[in-house]
């Protein structure tokens, strides 16, 4: 692992995205709602999305300055993605919400991973 993640701009744009997922999450946007609904995900429990994907993003931006918190946190959103996509498969919605974000999301964060940190 390099002193600095090398490049820079995937721990960035992955941050970006983690945040602006938080923040479409604080007040789910109607894609998001679908998606929770499809998994029958409690509402309940929808409130620590945001405290989540905003961690995600802190963790990103600090492992520009402190590489093994960077590669954790990417290698934790790998495994989140990873959940994701059983939870969807286990409540067998096979949709947009498996393939576009959840499966897309796992490729963005592999790719951010191994090209920023393991390279």
């Amino acid at each position: 692992m390099s002193a600095l993640p090398d490049p820079v701009w995937p721990v960035v744009l992955l941050a970006f995205i983690q945040v602006s997922d938080a923040i479409m999450c604080i007040k789910p946007i109607p894609f998001i709602v679908r998606c929770l609904e499809g998994v029958k995900w409690p509402r309940r429990h929808w409130w620590i999305l945001p405290p989540l994907k905003f961690a995600a993003a802190a963790g990103l931006v600090l492992g520009i300055w402190l590489p093994y918190l960077g590669a954790v946190t990417c290698g934790a959103l790998v495994l989140y993605f990873v959940v994701a996509i059983a939870v969807h498969i286990a409540a067998r919605d096979f949709g947009r919400n498996l393939f576009l974000n959840a499966v897309g999301m796992l490729l963005i964060c592999v790719a951010t991973g191994v090209h920023s940190f393991l390279t």
